[in-house]
Formats: structure tokens, C-alpha cells, sequence
């Protein structure tokens, strides 16, 4: 038994050639791993070279037809030419946004600065006004003042009148206009009902528009028609009298 275990384990370890074939599988194993590996690292390589053989496509198509390469290759620098003038197109969008912007802060400086030079232009002419009442009080107390106030007063309306501006005065028994006058109140007053007895402020326009309406008081026409009634009653009264005098005459 033992030198025939022997011997099968002899036969087991050598072969007629010399080879040792209890460590074929591992020899096999071990040639599987180093493909593995070179596998991998080929794939590492082909990860690296992929813009490298994307670049050589062309030259690849080639190998089997050339005319496909040449169409390649053409689609590649027509994708290269619309690739720059996306880019291209994208730079000019970004700087004229970048001009609109600038554009528009320098339309709205000018904008405040027009507005700012127009409001300039209105008050140095109105301190004129503001001058000739500071003179008009710093006279006299027993001074006549009135002339002086009249012609500050005429200044400003033509301060006024330069800016378009006109003055709402409605005079008495003039029909009320809504969309000028303000109704305080009702009176009675010897004028036709409904027309505008009285002016408590007046209004003003500029270039047509109401800006300041005229504070007005309406007659209800009721003075008027009691003064006609009470004439009526005089009337009758006198006819009255005259009528018991004939009355009398006639019975002596």
C-alpha cells in the first residue's frame, strides 16, 4: 500500500514530458489574474485616449473607406464652426445685456437730472414773487401795502400762466360745472336755483386738467320766489283797499 501511494503520488506530480501538473490550476489561475489586470489597464488607457481617438475618428473611418472619413472630418469642423459661434453669440448677448443695463441707469440720471432742472427752473422764478412780499411786510405798519401785494399778485399769475397754468373764478348765477366746482352747500339767494351763488376759493387747471377744484356755494332760488310772492300779496292787498273805498263811495 505505501509504495503504491507512493507511486500514484509520483504519477500525480510528474508527467512523462517533465511538466508538473498539480500546479496547472494554479498556474492557469494565476495566468487569468495578470489578463484581468491587463484588462484593466488597457480600459484606463482607453478612458484617457477617449478625446485622442474622438480626434482621430477620421483617420480610423479611413482605414475602411475614405470618403466617409472625408465626411466625418467635415462634420467635425462644421460642429467645431457652430460650437465657436454659439460661444461667439453668447459673449455678444452678454455684453449688450451688460449695455442695456448701463443704458437704462444713464436714462434715468438724465430723466432725474431733466426733472431736477425743470423744478430749478420754476422755483428761480418764483422766488422773485417770494421776494416782493418779504419787501411788501417789511414796511411800514401804517403803510399802504395793497399796490405792492397787487403787483407781487400779477407777477405770480404770470409765473402761472407761463406754466400753462389758469384760474377757475366762476362768477355769480353761472350753472355749476361738476368737473370744476365743489358744492359746499345750498343757500338761498336771490338767483336762478342751481347756479353758483358764491365763491369761497377758487380752482385752477394746468393745460387742461383740474388740479384744484373751485369751492362754490349753489342757490336754491328760494329768496327769489318768496320776494315774488310777497309782491303778489302786496298787489293783492292794494286791490283790497282800493276795492272797499269804491265800495263805500258807492253806498253814500
Amino acid at each position: 500500500m505505501s509504495d503504491e501511494s507512493t507511486e500514484n503520488h509520483g504519477t500525480a506530480e510528474a508527467s512523462p514530458d517533465g511538466d508538473v501538473s498539480g500546479n496547472e490550476n494554479t498556474m492557469v489561475k494565476g495566468g487569468d489574474e495578470n489578463e484581468d489586470a491587463d484588462n484593466a489597464e488597457s480600459l484606463d488607457e482607453d478612458g484617457q485616449d477617449a478625446a485622442a481617438e474622438t480626434v482621430s475618428l477620421a483617420e480610423r473611418v479611413a482605414e475602411y473607406d475614405e470618403t466617409l472619413a472625408e465626411e466625418v472630418a467635415s462634420l467635425k469642423s462644421e460642429h467645431d464652426e457652430q460650437r465657436d459661434r454659439i460661444d461667439e453669440l453668447e459673449g455678444a448677448l452678454k455684453r449688450s445685456k451688460a449695455d442695456f443695463e448701463n443704458y437704462k441707469k444713464r436714462a434715468k440720471k438724465r430723466e432725474q437730472q431733466i426733472r431736477e432742472r425743470a423744478t430749478e427752473d420754476f422755483v428761480n422764478r418764483i422766488v422773485g414773487v417770494r421776494d416782493n412780499l418779504v419787501r411788501a411786510l417789511e414796511q411800514d405798519s401804517d403803510a399802504d401795502i395793497r399796490p405792492g401785494i397787487e403787483s407781487t399778485l400779477d407777477e405770480f399769475d404770470r409765473v402761472l400762466e407761463d406754466e400753462n397754468v389758469t384760474v377757475i373764478d366762476p362768477e355769480q348765477g353761472n350753472n355749476v360745472d361738476p368737473a370744476k366746482h365743489e358744492v359746499l352747500m345750498r343757500v338761498d339767494a336771490e338767483l336762478p336755483e342751481g347756479t353758483v351763488a358764491e365763491v369761497f376759493q377758487q380752482g385752477y387747471q394746468m393745460a387742461g386738467a383740474v388740479i384744484q377744484e373751485a369751492q362754490i356755494t349753489v342757490s336754491t332760488g328760494a329768496t327769489a320766489t318768496e320776494e315774488d310772492g310777497d309782491d303778489d300779496d302786496s298787489q293783492n292787498v292794494d286791490c283790497t283797499e282800493e276795492d272797499m273805498e269804491n265800495t263805500e263811495a258807492d253806498s253814500e
